[in-house]
């Protein structure tokens, strides 16, 4: 773990930075001391293999810092990255014993997990946390099919804009400008969006060129007014798509 996790580690959930985001947002204290009881902190490398699809699924868990991707096998063995996950996902379901997808650190990743068998008896006698837990996955569900307009009607330039804008509203520091560490490298972000790993570097190029960006070093980017980033998008503050 880094100094941060471990601080998490020995202080407990008040301290965690996804306490009320997470899974756990409307726990009762009496309901934290029970998930602490069944849960662990674990960091991956990045590049490391968090989990195979189709192995056996021993937890579920959030991301308490640090990026992994979401990947599925076709048949011809293409492989396709179909979502992120970043601080307070979700990762896992508690109904179901293999894996959906593979999950691959990728950035430095630390996640909360909980024992799978132990968190869905605590589902079945905890309606509240069952409540969040189908939020969570309605949540998920809209940004999924927010992401069928991206990938079939979106720009170029907007693909690349609405992935850098969910980045920064979702990793950036507090703070203003908003800035975060890009977690994934040219060639991955253009696998995720459809999209050559040149066209990528153009639109980022573009951006930063306008002034909607900054880039500080190899992936930090810096964003002084999300609304303009949000408009290259082809989004509303909300983000939700401009009629």
């Amino acid at each position: 773990m880094t100094r941060i996790d471990l601080q998490i580690a020995k202080s407990g959930c008040s301290a965690c930075p996804i306490r009320h985001r997470a899974i756990c947002a409307t726990c009762e204290p009496e309901e934290l001391d029970r998930l602490s009881g069944m849960k662990s902190y674990r960091t991956w490398k990045a590049g490391e293999t968090i989990l195979l699809e189709g192995a056996q699924l021993p937890f579920v868990g959030s991301v308490v810092s640090g990026c992994a991707t979401l990947t599925r096998s076709m048949e011809d063995g293409r492989i396709q990255m179909v979502g992120l996950l970043l601080p307070s996902d979700f990762v896992g379901r508690h109904d179901r014993e293999t894996a959906a997808y593979e999950v691959v650190a990728a950035t430095d990743v630390t996640f909360c997990l909980f024992k799978r068998a132990e968190f869905r008896q605590m589902l079945v006698e905890t309606p509240h946390v069952m409540e969040r837990m189908l939020q969570m996955s309605l949540d998920e569900l809209d940004a999924a099919r927010d992401w069928m307009i991206l990938l079939g009607r979106k720009t170029a330039r907007e693909k690349v804009a609405t992935l850098l804008a969910n980045i920064l509203r979702r990793a950036a520091s507090s703070g203003h400008p908003l800035r975060a560490e890009l977690p994934l490298t040219r060639d991955a972000m253009a696998s995720y969006l459809g999209l050559t790993i040149e066209t990528v570097s153009r639109q980022m190029t573009a951006l930063r060129k306008e002034g909607v960006i900054e880039m500080q070093g190899h992936r930090g980017i810096t964003c002084a007014d999300l609304s303009a980033l949000l408009t290259e998008a082809g989004d509303d503050e909300d983000g939700l798509p401009l009629a």
